[in-house]
């Protein structure tokens, strides 16, 4: 991909992980996948996910601005993420991830915006960090891509099952998904065009912002639906979750 510009290829990739959350909706609004199945796949992306945070997001990000950026980006991230989540949680996006309890609009009206506005705050940290990761190098960190796509097919799948039982219209739940994937292109290009005039250590704080973000959305979301359904094999799974991202990341290296 060498011929094609730098932020057409910043679009692509975001646009790839992104569009793991449409294949999953699809998986989960039409075939019935078990719950353990599900929560398997949950827990392993969120392995994976940790660990392209610990190895690749945060460690460039302490290399490029230092500790003080870093750690105040990462709290920061965390903080936003933490505060936006509680006020949509409130609105009955709460069980966004899960496929069996969330509410209709009958139940909780406005409770479908507030998970879609949900799905959205969890995946646009990610896409930004995949933009992120080409400005060094110029080339983007396949671990960071590989990572968020295997934690986007559970969470298409998960919430899409739950959408369906909920009532929602397959248009409905399609659209969301399928726009929140463009909209991950498009966070993933600005991520890289935006930052590339910024200094070093913004980028680095802008990282830390993005790895606090997507790593409270872990703790919040993808990791209590995992242990809900996997219990005793969620940590297993996570594990060797987190190895094959670090092993993938050292092989590539």
């Amino acid at each position: 991909m060498d011929a094609i510009p730098m932020w057409v290829q910043a679009g692509f990739w975001g646009l790839v992980a992104g569009a793991a959350l449409l294949l999953g909706a699809v998986a989960g609004y039409h075939f019935k996948v078990p719950q353990r199945v599900i929560a398997a796949i949950m827990a392993f992306g969120s392995g994976v996910l940790i660990s392209a945070l610990s190895f690749e997001l945060i460690d460039e990000a302490y290399e490029k601005g230092g500790f003080n950026s870093m750690a105040i980006g990462f709290l920061g991230g965390a903080l936003v993420y933490t505060a936006a989540n509680w006020a949509l949680s409130a609105r009955g996006a709460k069980h966004r991830k899960r496929s069996g309890k969330q509410p209709s609009e009958a139940e909780d009206s406005g409770s479908g915006l507030a998970i879609a506005v949900g799905a959205l705050l969890d995946g646009i940290p990610e896409s930004i960090v995949i933009g992120l990761s080409m400005l060094g190098g110029g080339a983007v960190s396949m671990v960071a891509v590989g990572a968020i796509f295997l934690s986007n097919v559970p969470e298409g799948l998960s919430s899409a099952a739950g959408m369906k039982k909920a009532g929602r219209s397959a248009t409905y739940v399609f659209g969301i998904w399928g726009g929140i994937a463009l909209i991950s292109g498009v966070a993933s290009l600005v991520g890289y065009t935006v930052f590339q005039q910024f200094s070093a250590e913004i980028v680095a704080a802008t990282t830390a912002v993005a790895a606090g973000a997507i790593l409270a959305m872990l703790v919040d979301t993808m990791i209590p639906e995992a242990f809900e359904v996997a219990h005793n094999f969620a940590g297993l799974i996570t594990v060797t979750g987190f190895l094959a991202a670090f092993a993938l990341g050292k092989l590539g290296g």
